[in-house]
């Protein structure tokens, strides 16, 4: 089976057919009557129509197509707003539509930024080293960082010495048939996972170790594929998590924190319930 570092086949898509499909996604969710608009017998498109979406932002129906179409190089801070506003994004949402666009959100509070020459892997690794609760930290990719004692034991075919040499979180949910029967409601939270995904690693949309690994697992997954084609965009964050251990189901509340430059870090930690 190829791994992500050896696979030759990015992604397809460029920045602005990546761009104009997830406006399309978006456009497509939207229900006229939420919006309050006339549903209308002979409506053939999914969701809004592309004028309305225009007439929702300000801009003029020609510009929504040719930025849809992927027509345009360039599309201004202004435009995005009202494309986020127009279109009712979630806070995450917006914040991968300015990423895709390479533009810099006005309303996003700026990152906290890493000391330079302070190894933050270390540091974080200390600190998953003093929780006595499971905890694991993963990088930018979603590999592993560090882990506890606990977090070893707790996610036994994931992090454990059968586990895989090189961990990788979004690999072991989606290609690991253990992962299927160990993590309850599984096609709920992996679909939910590749959407943190994208929303996690906008910035590396053009990271060719980043397009590999997106590429890779789509051939080796179906389900991957279908969820990330979806252009589903969330926030990581916490909330209960259910596993059907070796040792009988176990449930935790989880909490996601996040350091290093731009919180490229994350630091996730299980309180058990």
């Amino acid at each position: 089976m190829p791994s992500p570092e050896t696979e030759p086949q990015p992604e397809a898509a460029g920045a602005t057919e990546q761009l104009g499909a997830f406006l399309r996604a978006a456009r497509e969710r939207l229900q006229p009557e939420a919006l309050g608009l006339p549903a209308g017998r002979r409506r053939r498109t999914r969701g809004l129509r592309r004028e309305e979406v225009a007439a929702l932002c300000g801009i003029s129906p020609t510009w929504y197509t040719w930025i849809e179409q992927g027509r345009t190089q360039a599309v201004s801070v202004a435009t995005l707003d009202a494309l986020a506003q127009g279109l009712r994004l979630s806070p995450a949402e917006r914040s991968y539509l300015f990423g895709l666009a390479r533009r810099a959100d006005p309303r996003a509070a700026s990152a906290a930024r890493q000391p330079a020459g302070e190894p933050e892997d270390q540091d974080c690794a200390r600190l998953v080293g003093l929780m006595r609760c499971p905890a694991y930290a993963l990088d930018a990719h979603w590999d592993l960082l560090a882990c506890n004692p606990e977090a070893r034991r707790l996610f036994a075919p994931w992090l454990g010495e059968s586990g895989p040499a090189e961990p990788n979180l979004l690999r072991w949910v989606y290609l690991d048939p253990l992962a299927r029967d160990w993590i309850v409601d599984w096609e709920l939270r992996a679909r939910r996972l590749a959407a943190e995904f994208r929303a996690d690693t906008a910035a590396l949309r053009d990271d060719p170790r980043h397009r590999r690994f997106v590429a890779t697992l789509c051939l080796q997954s179906p389900e991957f594929e279908q969820a990330w084609r979806s252009q589903q965009v969330l926030e990581r964050e916490g909330g209960l998590r259910a596993f059907a251990t070796a040792q009988g189901p176990r449930e935790y509340r989880q909490f996601t924190l996040r350091g290093g430059a731009a919180g490229a870090v994350k630091l996730i930690a299980l309180q058990a319930l």
